[in-house]
């Protein structure tokens, strides 16, 4: 009986944490459609997002673009087959590894960050004071930090995308000595515009659940600091958890509607 009580107490917990996020995410939708935009707000958030992301973004790209290239071709050398490599490497970077690489590092980076803020605000009575004032918080807190990371979080899997597949040129012509000029025409023979799409399409999806996770995160947090420093690690755990299951469900549904495979797309 204690197991099926611990087990009822978990599920009924997931349930009551996934209705208040579909609250959250009720009334961002609202805010949006019918809120009042605050754009100063939205450009310090994309400067935060965005901006003082991108370090982190490329050597990360990069750093996964160079160790894929390397472990790949390896194995490709066994089969006389390196000029592949570089095929491998731009469609893994822009379907896989690019958004959720990036994903990671933002929940890490970004996503903590939100919590600890908003947690703060919370604690310390500053967002009862801005309902005092007639500022509604969702408008001022979460809804430029939804449109902030929609606007930044595309242009920073585009750099790690880059960043990862101009690694890998480096290592695979210039360490392997695969010919340029057979690595370039494989890259670009087995890489279109649906890889491109598919990267779009995740990164949207992980950010708005970055941005959504860490805001409720911070916005239901109490115990005072204990609390913050709770909510800050959870949103960060929260939402690489979320990013991992989500894109499991969207690569089935994405090849389905994007089909991959090394098959010359030209």
């Amino acid at each position: 009986m204690t197991s099926f009580r611990i087990l009822g107490h978990l599920v009924l917990g997931l349930f009551s944490y996934l209705g208040e996020l579909s609250g959250l995410v009720g009334q961002t939708c609202e805010s949006i459609l019918r809120g009042k935009k605050r754009w100063r707000q939205v450009l310090v958030q994309i400067a935060e997002i965005g901006y003082r992301s991108q370090p982190v973004v490329i050597v990360t790209g990069a750093f996964t673009g160079a160790v894929l290239a390397a472990q790949s071709l390896f194995q490709f050398a066994l089969f006389n087959v390196e000029s592949l490599g570089g095929a491998l490497v731009s469609v893994a970077m822009l379907r896989e590894l690019g958004p959720t690489i990036t994903g990671l590092m933002l929940a890490g980076r970004v996503g903590s960050s939100m919590a600890a803020e908003l947690g703060t605000m919370k604690v310390t009575e500053q967002i009862d004071a801005l309902r005092s004032m007639a500022v509604h918080p969702i408008d001022f807190l979460v809804t430029p930090r939804v449109i902030a990371m929609l606007i930044s979080m595309p242009l920073l899997i585009a750099e790690s995308a880059a960043f990862g597949i101009l690694a890998s040129y480096i290592v695979g012509v210039h360490t392997f000595h695969v010919p340029a000029v057979y690595w370039n025409a494989n890259a670009v023979n087995y890489t279109d515009y649906t890889d491109i799409s598919i990267a779009m399409i995740k990164g949207t999806v992980f950010g708005v659940l970055i941005v959504l996770i860490s805001c409720h995160q911070g916005l239901r947090a109490k115990d005072g600091a204990v609390g913050v420093g709770r909510g800050t690690t959870q949103a960060m755990v929260y939402s690489s958890l979320a990013i991992l299951i989500v894109n499991f469900f969207l690569s089935l549904l994405l090849q389905e509607l994007f089909p991959a495979g090394l098959v010359s797309k030209g």
